[in-house]
């Protein structure tokens, strides 16, 4: 049986499982292998890619920026979580704000060296990228739309870094990138309709608190018929393999979401929406699979011999 003090270790290590959401970060960690492997470097083996060892470190310095992310979010936050998710909030203070503090600046110095040891670029784009996020925490996140804007351009950047690392430009890669933007935006949008109570209460000027529930839902409902154009180059002009399966259920899926959006008017509503992206998100990880990456790679050669 833990004593006391060691059920108080126990209960705080949980507690800042919950505060980085640690559960995301194998999730994220996934996504950046399989695109590298099936969208960003296909003309490489995936044995290749899985024992490429500066690929391993920008995987796990991105996964520790999302991590700290997280942790100087809710040390922001944490006046309107109490607020918008009481449970959550109460195991995430078992931890105090100077120990979140103390272990985010200690991963964001780990995740410097370590960017280091690969390149000088590296180095740059990670030191950029953390303080992108704690400019988006402390300043950008109240402010309507281009709050929800930068939120979803800091969530794909580290696609965009392993991206760099390859030098591989598809115009494909654009595509599957602005359907990943715009569902992260309108997840985004969604939140703020979530959050209306502690958004308030704290002076979060998001969309539905500046303009209104209905003109934050015109923006949502325009945001998802312009998700049509990303669907149907990925489906009618690029050839994705299978993968144009999750597409055609994400487009009928997106219909009803629609329709229910216009139908929602509480917070329990407005988190099943939430989770649905969230869900569209996860099994988009999962989907990446069903590609041909010989597609890609059959592509490449045909523009090198015109």
């Amino acid at each position: 049986m833990l004593n006391r003090k060691n059920k108080l270790l126990v209960l705080k290590i949980v507690s800042l499982f919950s505060v980085v959401r640690g559960y995301n970060i194998p999730i994220i960690a996934l996504a950046q292998y399989l695109s590298a492997i099936f969208i960003l470097a296909p003309e490489k083996r995936a044995l290749s890619v899985l024992l490429d060892f500066n690929l391993f470190i920008l995987v796990v310095a991105s996964s520790l920026t999302i991590a700290s992310g997280y942790i100087i979010n809710s040390f922001y936050d944490s006046k309107k979580d109490l607020i918008n998710r009481p449970n959550k909030s109460h195991l995430d203070r078992l931890v105090s704000q100077k120990t979140k503090l103390q272990v985010y600046f200690g991963i964001n110095f780990f995740v410097a060296l370590i960017a280091l040891f690969v390149s000088g670029r590296a180095f740059i784009f990670f030191s950029v990228y953390i303080f992108l996020i704690w400019f988006y925490s402390h300043k950008i996140k109240k402010y309507p739309l281009i709050g929800n804007l930068m939120a979803a351009f800091l969530a794909v950047l580290p696609f965009f870094g392993i991206l760099l690392y390859y030098k591989n430009f598809y115009e494909v890669i654009f595509f599957h990138a602005t359907f990943l933007f715009i569902l992260l935006l309108v997840r985004e949008m969604i939140k703020d309709l979530e959050n209306i109570k502690g958004d308030l209460a704290n002076n979060y000027q998001t969309i539905p608190i500046v303009r209104g529930e209905v003109i934050s839902k015109r923006i949502i409902t325009f945001l998802l018929l312009l998700s049509i154009i990303p669907v149907y180059f990925l489906i009618n002009i690029f050839d994705v393999g299978y993968m144009d399966i999750y597409f055609y259920v994400c487009f009928i899926i997106l219909i009803f979401f629609g329709l229910r959006l216009w139908k929602s008017t509480t917070k329990g509503e407005f988190l099943q929406l939430h989770n649905t992206l969230k869900f569209l998100i996860v099994a988009g990880v999962f989907c990446i699979v069903l590609i041909d990456p010989s597609v890609l790679w059959n592509g490449k050669k045909l523009l090198m011999t015109i």
